[in-house]
Order: structure tokens, then sequence, then C-alpha cells
């Protein structure tokens, strides 16, 4: 597997994606994608007694139905990665325990899907493994009470905030199968802009979203308009238009082709979505369940996703620390034959 440029890994073989799982909640089954989910809840605790083990319920059904689509048995894969944005990974590691399968957890906070598929595509690329399951989860209520404040008590939010996504996502990669591949993966840098609020998120990562793609594009030595999408991961409408600034002081205009996960998961009058989606879930739902179907269908060939994440945690934002961003992308391409 050659390096591109100086960040970019190209698979020589790349993955294909054998089958997909998307699992949303209310909400984001009721946004404008909610018919490209598979498994739509209506009710986000999903008949479990804590926020926590619903969360967990969540992944585990992402992980069984992608099992079941591409047709195999757990034993029949080599490697889980992914993760979720709980202390400790306890989503992931905890709600896929029934599966007995290698796991590696990751976090780069919502922008941890990209991560997780980068992995898998090296593990394939280089030989490690013949099948990997790669996805992300997050939960509205288990974030809220870990980053922010309890539900309970009921704070006001500006409208830059962001809502969590309520979800999980997965994907079985292999080295022959399906009509999409993973071709590339770009690793981002950390960003500190200094942003110390908690609801500025768009703020804090937009910086890390824009050096991403410009590495992406200065190391693959594309244009823009050889992608039909450049989406970010949940920058939402705020930082989406920071983004656009940051992309037009160095004369880039995506025009567009330019989008966000936050942005096309929910609708901007639904209750309490504020700027739009954030969350590992979020770019996990919006790239699994929309991106790939545009694609297997021959309505696009090329996508890239860089997701993007804040890396606080509840600790940081009490002692008053900055916010960094790092956003990792992805190239997913329509293969035929």
């Amino acid at each position: 597997m050659p390096r591109t440029g100086k960040q970019t890994w190209t698979f020589s073989s790349p993955p294909r994606l054998v089958a997909v799982a998307t699992v949303a909640g209310r909400n984001e089954s009721e946004g404008p994608l909610g018919q490209h989910f598979d498994i739509r809840h209506d009710d986000d605790r999903a008949g479990f007694d804590t926020w926590e083990h619903a969360e967990q319920a969540l992944f585990d059904q992402a992980a069984n139905l992608v099992l079941k689509k591409a047709g195999l048995k757990p034993e029949d894969v080599d490697l889980m990665v992914g993760g979720d944005l709980n202390a400790q990974l306890t989503a992931f590691y905890l709600g896929l325990r029934p599966y007995n399968i290698p796991a590696l957890g990751v976090y780069s906070a919502c922008a941890s899907f990209t991560e997780a598929m980068a992995l898998a595509g090296l593990a394939l690329d280089a030989g490690m493994a013949d099948r990997v399951m790669a996805g992300t989860s997050s939960h509205y209520s288990t974030a809220e009470r870990q980053f922010r404040f309890p539900t309970e008590y009921g704070v006001q939010k500006p409208p830059t905030a962001q809502r969590t996504a309520t979800g999980a996502g997965m994907a079985l990669l292999a080295k022959t199968g399906g009509q999409v591949a993973l071709t590339e993966a770009t690793i981002g840098q950390m960003f500190d802009f200094g942003v110390q609020n908690p609801w500025e998120m768009g703020a804090a990562m937009a910086p890390a979203a824009a050096a991403t793609i410009r590495q992406h594009l200065a190391d693959t030595g594309r244009r823009v308009i050889e992608y039909d999408c450049i989406a970010t991961g949940d920058l939402g409408h705020v930082g989406h238009r920071i983004l656009r600034h940051l992309l037009a002081k160095d004369g880039l205009d995506p025009g567009d082709v330019l989008t966000d996960c936050g942005m096309l998961l929910y609708r901007q009058d639904q209750p309490e979505v504020f700027s739009g989606g954030s969350g590992g879930a979020c770019s996990t739902l919006v790239t699994l369940g929309y991106f790939v179907s545009q694609l297997e269908t021959g309505r696009w060939r090329r996508v890239l996703v860089a997701a993007t994440g804040a890396l606080l945690s509840a600790v940081s934002t009490q002692q008053k620390d900055s916010v960094p961003g790092i956003a990792h992308a992805i190239v997913l391409e329509r293969k035929d034959g």
C-alpha cells in the first residue's frame, strides 16, 4: 500500500463494502434521510433501562444486521474496528461482546467512523485480515450528560449547538465483493484555534476539516469537480459556513459539491436540532445509509467523507482547556465489474 503525498493512504487492492447496516433513533428516522436507514426506532431508549444500554443495543443491532446481509457468521470475520463517545468506549466493547471477534476500539470523537474505516482498509490491504467490520455509535442522551449537562437540568442551548445523533452503523469490508470500494484515506492532524465553549463544536472542528480537505486534494492532485460529493462529518450549519470561509481564503470554491452530514441528517424545522447533527453516528448513518446507496445505484462515482471530531472530555471542559479538532477522510468509489 503506497502513501500518496504527505498524509494519504492509497490502497493497492481497494477493499469492498460487502454489506452495510444502519440503525437510527427517532429524530434521525424522522429526518429527510429516514427512508435510507435499515432499522428505525420510535423510542430512543429502545426498551432498555438506561440510555447507555440502549446505545449498546443499537451497536449490537447494526453488527447483527450487517452479518445477516453478508450471509456470514461472527467466526467468518477477522477483526472489528470501531468506537463511540462514551468513556472507555463502552458502547463498542459492551455492545459487541457477544460476537467473539478480535476488536480494536478507536477514538477520534465524531471522526471515529472514518478512522475505523481507514484502519479496516489498512488491515485488509496489508493482508492482516480477509474480512473486517467497522462502525460507530452515539446517543443523544449518553453524550449530553457526559460532555455537557444532565438532560434533566434543562439548560438552554444557543443556536450554535448541535444535536448528537442517536444511532449506529456498521460496514463489512472484504478484499472482494460489492460495488463500492474504499480507495483512499487521508489521516488528519489536530488543530486548536482556542475554542473553549462546548456549544461551539462547528467552530472548533472547521479548521481541521479545511486542512484535511486541502491536504487530500494536494496529495492526490485532484480537483473538487472530480468528486460527486465532498462531505464533512458534523460541522453543522455554523461550522459549514466557517469551512467555506477558510477554503475561500485559499482560493478554493467547492460550490454545491461540498455538504455536511450534520446538515443532511435533520430538517431545520425539527425540534432541538439547532445548527444540525453531530456525534459518532452522524457521519456513519449518512455515509452508510445515503452516500453508499448513491454509489451503488450509479448516481455517484466518487465521494470524499471528511468526518470531524472535537477532542474534548468532561474533565478537559471543566478545567477550561480549549477544544482541538481533527478530521480523517476516506474516499468511496463505485467500481464496475
